[in-house]
């Protein structure tokens, strides 16, 4: 087990963290080949789309630190109340933030007379936050992840 701890960060959580995030992160790909029918490879390192890898994450390293440290314990309810306020933020502030991305994108496109190109660089990105779904199936990859790999890394 030491080998698989020491490969990333030599810290069993973090390196839980990371996995879950890097498999969303993967999974996105997949998701966007399955339903676009193409390749893109910008979705490797975005934020936004499904599974939410913030979510993954988070969910990765509370559900290891609950399994590890155990659920009552207060390193748990840190991580616990740390995965919530990220999740609420992915699909409240964040997704907001997107969808004000799109009003101001269809205003850039059709507000001519302003020449929007001459003011803006380049489109707001509008994919930033989640859907609920979005963010519930990356806590749930999360989970199964630091769950998991504590339980099978441990025993």
């Amino acid at each position: 087990m030491k080998n698989v701890v020491d490969f990333l960060t030599g810290n069993l959580i973090l390196n839980l963290a990371i996995i879950a995030w890097a498999a969303a992160q993967l999974l996105k790909l997949v998701v966007v080949l399955v339903t676009e029918r193409r390749w893109d490879w910008q979705h490797i390192l975005s934020s936004g789309g499904m599974p939410s890898s913030h979510s993954a994450c988070v969910c990765a390293c509370a559900s290891s630190v609950g399994f590890l440290y155990g659920w009552g314990s207060p390193l748990f309810a840190i991580a616990a109340v740390m995965a919530v306020v990220v999740m609420y933020d992915a699909f409240n502030v964040r997704r907001e933030t997107g969808e004000q991305a799109k009003i101001l994108n269809y205003m850039m496109e059709h507000w001519a007379q302003m020449k929007p190109e001459e003011i803006f660089d380049k489109a707001l990105k509008e994919l930033i936050g989640h859907t609920p779904l979005q963010v519930f199936m990356g806590a749930l990859l999360g989970i199964a992840i630091g769950w998991g790999g504590a339980y099978w890394l441990t025993r």
